[in-house]
């Protein structure tokens, strides 16, 4: 068993920064008006019964057990938050006091909607997601995964909403029908020809469940994984290696071979078969031992793939997700609990990727509910998302409750670290109002700050020292891309006025008459490049506080 990372530790600050460190909100450009006009143009994505039936449960547990939720957050905390879990950024001065001034009764779900709907949401996901399913990786991989069309195939799944059952098949098939669709392979290629890493991965990337602990022995703790679950998901993967098309990379299969034994620890033998947990077993012949296989033309199909690589009559692949993971009961469960971790800060199941015996749910007919709703939508995420960042719990306070300890109970919102995209469009986004997805900022912060979804809030001696001491963005202060905003803080002498416009553009409230006095006093003297060099101190200081860096 891994260890639990330490309580979430916040870096002290310098004295005059402490204070914009409070809980509170911020900040970019107004969605396009072409996203505006055809939002009443479509259907809404949540139907209100629906998302009385989530507030329902979460209310059951709540009155069950005598808790009394924090109160509902105002208009300015709940624009900054979703999002951020919707658009990956902060919102514009623009985007959130038009909210702020929105009437509408059900203004939240008309701008759940219309986020939902833009580009942001679709680089935002494809973020989270290429992270949640390929981990995180240096400068060269993510290189690879963008020349190799990888982040562009994700792109395509968020913005035409596949569903994700069919978003499962292809890539764990990884038979790219068009030229197009040529990215989905990486997630295997990238595993390099090693089918118990792929195993390992696809296991909590798709099912929801660990693995590798039943590798030489069923599960110590979780006993309904067995080992023969370990290596028959590993045999569906062996017969794969990786290989050049005429589409670039690709994952091209043998019709023979991957026929192994797996050993207990008291020593027994076992044959690896096409297996796996929840599921039944495919019959495969398997040849007399000492037997060798010739691979031949005859045990392929006719013409080969689209791609010019011969498919197998028998395939291991193509019986994985047309046997195994069509219609299996954890593809919806694990969805639906990892989009529930990423939008409320822990799942229905906790850790979202150890939904075993050993991990009950907090609210277990919830989460059956949740994932009968989205196998009866079709996989559809765009719903599933609306529906999670609609239901009230989303929309408390996050100040924790007076005597409520259990995170578990959703009773208040969970703050939680920007993961490293989210923080620079952020930074990017207040100072500059544009997102550079090459900068150099983003290179250095994702090798340092917390992980997407980690089980834990943690804020390591690494991340410390990188927001205190890191070069990075200090060099990213000094990018000529600021300077419009390092221009306006020093063209006006009026220092209230300055400091009114650097909250609303980095938090999104109002400057505290404390906040006004220490700024003055901080920047009453000197000359110009003086006064613009305070400036740039004082938004590194803004910048790398805990009301910039957590969602709350």
């Amino acid at each position: 068993m891994c260890a639990r990372p330490l309580p979430i530790v916040r870096p002290a600050l310098p004295t005059f920064f402490v204070m914009l460190s409070t809980v509170l909100t911020p900040v970019r450009a107004q969605p396009t008006e072409e996203l505006i006009a055809t939002q009443n143009e479509r259907a809404s994505l949540v139907e209100p019964a629906d998302v009385a039936v989530v507030d329902g449960h979460l209310q059951q547990v709540w009155e069950a057990e005598g808790i009394l939720p924090a109160a509902e957050c105002d208009d300015a905390t709940f624009a900054r938050r979703v999002y951020l879990d919707l658009a990956g950024r902060i919102p514009s001065v623009a985007e959130q006091r038009a909210f702020e001034a929105d009437t509408r009764a059900d203004k939240h779900q008309q701008l759940i909607d219309l986020l939902l709907h833009g580009e942001d949401y679709v680089q935002h996901f494809t973020d989270v997601f290429d992270t949640l399913l390929m981990g995180r990786g240096t400068p060269e991989k993510y290189a690879q995964r963008h020349s190799s069309q990888w982040r562009v195939y994700l792109e395509r799944v968020f913005r035409e909403n596949r569903p994700w059952d069919q978003v499962t098949r292809e890539i764990l098939l990884a038979r790219p029908d068009q030229k197009q669709d040529r990215g989905l392979v990486w997630f295997l290629y990238e595993r390099n020809n090693k089918p118990q890493e792929i195993a390992e991965a696809v296991a909590p990337a798709f099912f929801g469940i660990r693995i590798e602990c039943a590798q030489c022995h069923d599960h110590m703790i979780a006993d309904e994984i067995e080992q023969a679950h370990y290596w028959g998901l590993v045999a569906f993967f062996n017969r794969g290696t990786n290989a050049k098309s005429k589409w670039g990379p690709s994952v091209k299969e043998s019709a023979i071979g991957g026929f192994s034994e797996f050993a207990s620890l008291d020593g027994s033998s076992y044959p690896n078969h096409l297996t796996f947990f929840r599921a039944k077993t495919i019959d495969e012949p398997r040849p007399k031992a000492g037997t060798k296989q010739e691979d031949k033309d005859e045990f392929y199909r006719p013409a080969e793939h689209a791609n010019g690589n011969r498919v197998p009559l028998f395939s291991r692949r193509e019986k994985f997700v047309d046997e195994v993971v069509a219609d299996h009961p954890l593809i919806a469960r694990a969805f639906v609990n990892r989009v529930w971790a990423v939008m409320m800060g822990r799942g229905l199941v906790h850790p979202f990727d150890e939904m075993d015996s050993v991990h009950e749910p907090s609210h277990p007919e919830l989460l059956d509910w949740l994932a009968e709703e989205f196998r009866q939508s079709h996989y559809d995420i765009r719903r599933l998302v609306g529906l999670i960042a609609c239901n009230r719990a989303y929309r408390l306070q996050s100040r924790q409750p007076a005597g409520v300890d259990d995170r578990a109970t959703f009773a208040w919102y969970l703050d939680r670290p920007l993961t490293a995209e989210q923080y620079v469009r952020s930074v990017q986004q207040a100072v500059s109002g544009e997102f550079r997805n090459d900068h150099q900022l983003l290179v250095e912060v994702r090798d340092r700050l917390t992980d997407v979804l980690p089980d834990e809030s943690v804020t390591t001696v690494k991340e410390a020292l990188f927001l205190t001491n890191n070069a990075a963005v200090n060099d990213y202060l000094n990018d000529a891309a600021v300077t419009g905003l390092l221009d306006e803080l020093t063209a006006d002498v009026d220092v209230r006025r300055q400091t009114e416009l650097v909250t609303r553009r980095l938090f999104g409230r109002a400057a505290t008459e404390s906040e006004h006095s220490q700024l003055a006093a901080f920047l009453h003297e000197g000359d110009a490049a003086a006064v613009r060099h305070r400036w740039k101190m004082a938004l590194w200081a803004m910048l790398t506080s805990s009301e910039f860096r957590f969602n709350h």
